[in-house]
C-alpha cells in the first residue's frame, strides 16, 4: 500500500522510502522477537492514534498463534483533563477494547489517574502548592509521570521486561529530534532503546520518522480498527485548533506547550488558546472553566504574591535569597477562596453544560482535601463540609472523628488563652494536634520528635521577620518557587 500516490508531495516523507506494508512488517518482527508485553501510551491525539492503529493492524496480519504477548494501552487522565477531550477519550477506550474482543486481539485499553493524595485538587487547595508555572510544574511528576510508571513497573514486576510503545516523532521539535537520535540507551542491531529512568523497560517508537503532514494521510486513508472516525479527529483539532499532549513518562517528553490538548487548570501556559477557541465554536458552557484557570493564573503575578501566599514553607521555615523573602504555599483562608469558587465553577458547568453531574473535583478529593485542612493545617472550624453544603445545598458522608477533633469554639478561646501569654495560637494549636493524633496508641515513642519539630518551626510573624532580615516591609519578592 503506498500512501504518497495521489496526494501532495512533502519532503522527506517516510513514505517516499517505504511503504505502509514495510512499516506493518518492521511492528510484526519488533514484536514477535521481543516476546514481551507492550505498552502503548495513547493520549487521543494524532501521533499516539497513528501508532496504535498501525501496532493494531500490524499484529492483526500475524498468525493468531504468534499474537501471544499482551499489548496494554494506556491513557493519561490527570482528573483536570478539558471534559471534551476526556468523552472523546472515553469513548475511543472503550471502543477499543469491545472491537479487540470482537476481532480476538489482545489489546486491553484503560486509564491510568494519580493518586488521590496527588491530584491537582488536592495539592493546589489542600496543601496550597501555588498554581504551575514554567519554573515551578510540580503536576507534571504527580500527575502524569508517575501514574504511568506505576502502571509500566507494575507489568514489569508480573512479567519481567515491557516494550513501551510511544508516538515521539522526531519532527515534533529539535529538543526531540536530539533525543531521540542520541545514542545513549540505544541496543545496537535493534529498533528498540532502554529507557533512561525505568531499568526494566525498553522503548519502540514507530512513528519516528513521519512527519505531521505523514500522520494525517495516515489517519484519513486509513480507517481506525476499533471504529472511530479519524475525521471526527481532524475536526476535534480543527475546532481546538491545538496539538496534543503525549503521554508523559519522563521530564525528555515535550511539555504541551502553547498549543495543546491538556488539562483545563494549566496555567504553565499564558493563554489556553485551545479552550478558547472550543468555547468560540459552540462550548459556551466552558467559559466559566476559562474564566476560573485565568483568575488562578493572576495569582503568579509577583506584585501580588504577598495576597495570598504565605511567608513560610510548607516545612514552617522562612527562605530569605538575594534580600528578597521567598513566599511559600497559599494561605488558608485564600485556599477557602479557590474551593468555593470550584465549586461555583461546577455548578454553572452543570446548569449550562451537557452532563448535569459533571464533576470537576471529586468527592474522594473533597474528603483528602478536608483531611489535610483538619490535622496540617489547624482548620478547627472543619470548613470544607460547610463551605460545599453552603454552595451545592448537598451534605457528603463527612468521616467523623472517633477521638474527636477541635471546634472552632475552642480555636477562639485558645487565641484568647494565647493572647494573654504572648503565644502564637497556631504554635500551641500544632501542638494540641500532634498529641490529639498519639492519643489511644500504646507506643508514644515519636511525640518528642513530633514536638521539637514543631517548635523549630519559624513562629515569628512576617513583620518581624522582616525587621530581622531588614527586609522592607512590603516589596515584591522574588518569582522563584518554594513550598516544601
Amino acid at each position: 500500500m503506498n500512501l504518497r500516490h495521489g496526494l501532495p508531495s512533502e519532503h522527506h516523507s517516510v513514505f517516499d522510502t517505504k511503504t505502509i506494508d514495510e512499516i506493518y512488517a518492521e511492528v510484526q518482527e519488533v514484536y514477535t522477537s521481543t516476546q514481551l508485553p507492550w505498552v502503548v501510551g495513547y493520549s487521543g491525539g494524532k501521533d499516539s492514534t497513528a501508532t496504535l492503529q498501525i501496532v493494531w493492524y500490524a499484529l492483526s496480519r500475524l498468525p493468531r498463534e504468534e499474537v501471544r504477548w499482551p499489548v496494554y494501552v494506556i491513557a493519561s487522565d490527570t482528573m483536570v483533563e478539558t471534559p471534551v477531550i476526556v468523552d472523546y477519550l472515553d469513548g475511543t477506550l472503550r471502543r477499543i477494547n469491545e472491537a479487540a474482543k470482537a476481532q480476538e486481539l489482545p489489546f486491553e485499553a484503560q486509564k491510568v489517574m494519580p493518586q488521590i493524595t496527588d491530584t491537582f485538587w488536592v495539592n493546589l487547595i489542600g496543601r496550597g502548592y501555588p498554581a504551575p508555572n514554567q519554573r515551578f510544574r510540580w503536576c507534571t511528576e504527580r500527575m502524569k509521570i508517575q501514574p504511568a510508571n506505576r502502571f509500566i513497573l507494575d507489568r514489569a514486576a508480573e512479567f519481567g521486561e515491557v516494550v513501551m510503545v510511544l508516538g515521539g516523532r522526531k519532527s515534533e521539535s529539535a529538543s526531540r529530534a536530539q533525543v531521540m537520535t542520541h545514542k545513549h540507551g540505544r541496543i545496537t542491531g535493534s529498533r528498540l532503546s532502554r529507557h533512561h529512568i525505568l531499568s526494566r523497560a525498553y522503548v519502540y517508537t514507530p512513528v519516528q520518522d513521519f512527519t505531521t503532514d505523514d500522520v494525517w494521510t495516515y489517519l484519513l486513508q486509513v480507517p481506525s480498527p476499533w471504529g472511530s472516525n479519524n475525521r471526527d479527529l481532524a475536526a476535534l483539532y480543527r475546532t481546538a485548533h491545538t496539538g496534543e499532549c503525549p503521554l508523559v513518562v519522563d521530564d525528555t517528553t515535550p511539555s504541551c506547550g502553547n498549543s495543546r490538548f491538556g488539562c483545563w487548570t494549566c496555567t504553565v501556559v499564558t493563554r489556553d488558546r485551545s479552550m478558547e477557541a472550543m468555547i468560540d465554536n459552540g462550548g459556551d458552557w466552558m467559559q466559566p472553566m476559562l474564566d476560573f484557570r485565568d483568575w488562578l493564573a493572576e495569582t503568579q503575578i509577583p506584585e501580588k504574591k504577598h495576597l495570598y501566599r504565605d511567608f513560610k514553607r510548607r516545612t514552617g521555615q522562612v527562605t530569605v535569597k538575594d534580600g528578597k523573602l521567598i513566599r511559600g504555599p497559599y494561605r488558608l483562608d485564600f485556599c477557602k477562596t479557590i474551593l468555593r469558587e470550584l465549586l461555583h465553577t461546577q455548578k454553572m458547568v452543570r446548569e449550562d453544560g451537557p452532563d448535569p453531574e459533571m464533576e470537576l473535583i471529586t468527592e474522594a478529593e473533597l474528603h483528602e482535601i478536608r483531611r489535610i485542612w483538619r490535622t496540617e493545617r489547624q482548620d478547627w472550624e472543619d470548613s470544607v463540609p460547610q463551605i460545599y453544603e453552603r454552595i451545592t445545598s448537598k451534605q457528603l458522608a463527612w468521616l467523623q472523628d472517633d477521638i474527636g477533633a477541635f471546634s472552632a469554639q475552642e480555636y477562639r478561646v485558645l487565641g484568647e488563652v494565647c493572647a494573654e501569654h504572648d503565644l502564637p495560637t497556631d504554635l500551641v494549636a500544632r501542638l494540641m494536634e500532634q498529641e490529639r493524633q498519639m492519643q489511644g496508641m500504646h507506643r508514644r515513642a515519636g511525640i518528642f520528635q513530633r514536638i521539637d519539630e514543631v517548635l523549630r518551626e519559624e513562629w515569628r510573624d512576617e513583620a518581624a521577620i522582616r525587621r530581622a532580615y531588614n527586609l522592607p516591609l512590603l516589596g515584591i519578592d522574588d518569582d522563584e518557587e518554594v513550598v516544601a
